[in-house]
């Protein structure tokens, strides 16, 4: 039997993964803090049904980005973005675009787990219920119940449902707030830092999970550890200093990345 070499696995793997369509187009993208420039013309596609992890070191404008893709940006005062985001070819900082709906299409867990003071049906339930996705209350219990589950979480809340989410171990609250975000069937799911505050299982139990999701959402992940973007994501980019260094598969950036800095980051010359 004839064995394919290395690199016409690699070459196999290029093509399959340049057939992804593009679901997010960045082009030109540059973030201002008042007159401080964060970010420099970032241009980043984001491929549809695929995990894209943003590495680099801290400050390096990755979070900035990620915040740029549903216009988190917009809650913070004297900041300002340049360029082109576009959402299935729409441009989602054009005048108008609803931002509540832009964020239900994009949806974001952050760092620190954030349920809401309510119970754990409550927290599911809230965005359904206000975007109008259940038709009746036996509807909303579907939901609830099948975002739960996507997020590997209801066999173990099941019969707690009306108890408080914040009474749930810091790892089932990460959960519980990628099941509340799922909820409203985004079709983007941003992740920053999601597993920096859990511990080794909880922590591969959220990793598990992204695999799962991959297959219905597109999902972009910013994290510091890099054994976490090599384990997870199927694209990466690197940022330093506000600028986009390289974006390749991740296989290559982790093995023979084009860029020295690149290199140098993950082998922990500097970050």
């Amino acid at each position: 039997m004839n064995m394919l070499s290395e690199a016409a696995v690699e070459k196999a793997l290029d093509q399959k993964m340049s057939n992804v369509p593009y679901k997010m187009i960045g082009q030109d993208v540059s973030v201002y803090y008042g007159e401080k420039r964060a970010l420099f013309d970032v241009n980043l596609n984001i491929r549809e049904n695929t995990v894209t992890a943003l590495i680099g070191p801290s400050g390096c404008g990755k979070s900035t980005f990620l915040r740029c893709l549903n216009r988190m940006n917009d809650t913070i005062d004297n900041c300002r973005v340049t360029g082109k985001i576009s959402l299935d070819g729409g441009d989602i900082y054009d005048t108008s675009i609803d931002v509540v709906e832009l964020r239900a299409r994009v949806g974001m867990v952050f760092q620190k787990p954030n349920p809401f003071p309510k119970s754990i049906f409550e927290n599911v339930s809230y965005g359904p219920r206000i975007h109008g996705l259940a038709k009746s209350k036996a509807d909303l219990e579907h939901i609830v119940e099948m975002s739960l589950q996507r997020a590997g979480l209801w066999n173990e809340v099941k019969d707690r449902l009306h108890e408080a989410g914040t009474g749930l171990s810091g790892g089932q609250q990460q959960r519980l707030c990628i099941a509340r975000a799922v909820a409203v069937s985004p079709e983007v799911i941003l992740m920053d830092e999601p597993c920096s505050a859990l511990d080794p299982i909880a922590t591969a139990k959220v990793e598990e999970l992204i695999h799962e999701l991959r297959e219905n959402f597109t999902i972009v992940i910013v994290t510091h550890s890099m054994q976490q973007a090599a384990r997870v994501s199927q694209r990466t980019a690197m940022f330093h200093l506000g600028n986009l260094v390289e974006e390749n598969d991740t296989d290559k950036m982790f093995t023979n990345p084009d860029d020295p800095r690149t290199q140098d980051y993950i082998m922990g010359r500097f970050g």
